[in-house]
């Protein structure tokens, strides 16, 4: 999973990159604007990886199969509902981007030309949450390691094909992902159908009361999706106000966002495995089972936090320099990279109890310490600093991943104090 999930920022590497060889800020801030937008939206339906994970997981160590069966389909049934919808409403998204972002006008065409096209890819891209978080919850590791490589090596090649190659733009780095998107939905499917046969799964589909079912796990997820909600606010809260703060700024941001991705994806494929783990020791009822686990989890975890500071601070400013070579962007980003430097450290622990608690299917836990951190953490922590500028922006950040960390670990504590791991 660690493997997996490194591999995610490497493809926004790449788009940085050949975006931001194009010779202009406006370009690298016009993608950045679309891609946050996307970012937004795909990740607020996060909840249906969450969940899917938490219940098969919990499934699978109650041996449940038509749990494992049953809970697939009303999660692939939800994704597809809530594609079409965001499909229905692109336009007006696309005006509450432009209204937001108050960005000049290059940046919010090249912006347009990203998010009208990279839109198309939620079908799949939703769809792919669900089969990850099922292949997650049957402890198939590899599966998404699988799928994650064959996504980001597809859209890489298509990336440089279209941009470099054939002189796209930003509207290449868009369609790249979406034919990426839709090659890893097919060979998801493929990889679901081997599991099926190997559990001996049945798929006994009945539409009708797959529907009816629906407002059960609507409100199953409604926790998760006001904690994914605020989790995105705070990060498209840093986009729409650093375009407001100018192009070169949203440019270099944009450029250290990829740091914030590599430690996020690095740590997140600890906590996947945490979730699965956790979700399984849950359903087979087993207390020491789900302590070991989170244990484990925090040691590694340690460990590549520790590795991710070291390495951002000494290959940093190389990174940045191969990431664009506008030099205002260059020296704006490399004049706050100390934030990130520090970010590992400071966030390690939020993104790892995100998920032991999710294996918990403690949702309304993950949704109050998340407000808790967005609203005193972020909000609050930029209102006192706003004079700093654009310092303000992340240290309103750090202080909302460890604030997040902090509130999760205390938490956990006192449900190990009160004997209630298994409620």
């Amino acid at each position: 999973m660690i493997l997996s999930n490194i591999t995610v920022p490497l493809l926004g590497l790449v788009d940085t990159a050949v975006i931001g060889h194009l010779g202009s800020a406006h370009y690298l801030a016009g993608i950045a604007l679309g891609a946050t937008v996307i970012s937004i939206l795909f990740w607020l339906a996060g909840f249906l990886r969450m969940s899917t994970t938490g219940l098969i997981a919990a499934a699978f160590g109650a041996e449940d199969k038509q749990e494992l069966v049953q809970a697939l389909q009303k999660s692939l049934l939800l994704a597809l509902a809530v594609a079409l919808l965001l499909l229905l409403l692109q336009k007006p998204l696309g005006s509450l981007m432009a209204l937001l972002a108050d960005a000049s006008q290059p940046t919010m065409e090249q912006a347009f030309n990203y998010f009208y096209i990279r839109i198309y890819s939620a079908p799949a891209a939703l769809a792919n949450l669900v089969l990850l978080g099922w292949m997650l919850g049957v402890q198939y590791g590899r599966g998404p390691f699988l799928l994650v490589l064959l996504t980001n090596v597809v859209n890489i090649a298509l990336d440089i094909l279209f941009v470099v190659g054939f002189g796209w733009g930003v509207k290449g780095a868009a369609l790249a992902s979406v034919i990426a998107d839709y090659c890893a939905l097919a060979f998801a499917l493929w990889l679901v159908s081997r599991l099926f046969a190997k559990l001996e799964l049945h798929w006994c589909w009945s539409f009708g009361a797959r529907l009816l079912q629906l407002g059960s796990l609507l409100r199953l997820n409604g926790d998760i999706f006001l904690r994914s909600l605020m989790l995105q606010l705070c990060f498209s809260f840093m986009t729409f106000y650093g375009a407001r703060l100018g192009d070169v700024v949203l440019a270099a941001n944009a450029v250290l966002l990829n740091f914030l991705l590599l430690i996020s994806f690095a740590m997140d494929g600890i906590a996947y495995a945490a979730e699965a783990k956790v979700g399984q020791a849950r359903g087979a009822q087993s207390v020491h089972r789900i302590r070991m686990w989170v244990s484990i989890s925090l040691q590694w975890g340690t460990l590549f936090a520790v590795l991710y500071a070291l390495g951002f601070y000494i290959f940093g400013e190389q990174v940045i320099r191969l990431l664009t070579d506008v030099p205002e962007v260059n020296s704006l980003a490399i004049a706050y990279l100390p934030w990130l430097v520090l970010m590992p450290l400071i966030a390690m622990s939020c993104f790892l109890f995100d998920g032991i608690f999710v294996g918990l299917m403690r949702a309304k836990d993950m949704r109050n310490t998340m407000m808790l951190s967005a609203l005193v953490g972020f909000f609050g922590v930029f209102l006192l600093t706003q004079g700093w500028g654009n310092h303000a922006l992340w240290a309103a950040m750090s202080a909302f991943m460890a604030l997040r960390g902090i509130s999760l670990a205390v938490r956990y504590r006192q449900l190990v104090k009160a004997d209630a791991l298994l409620q």
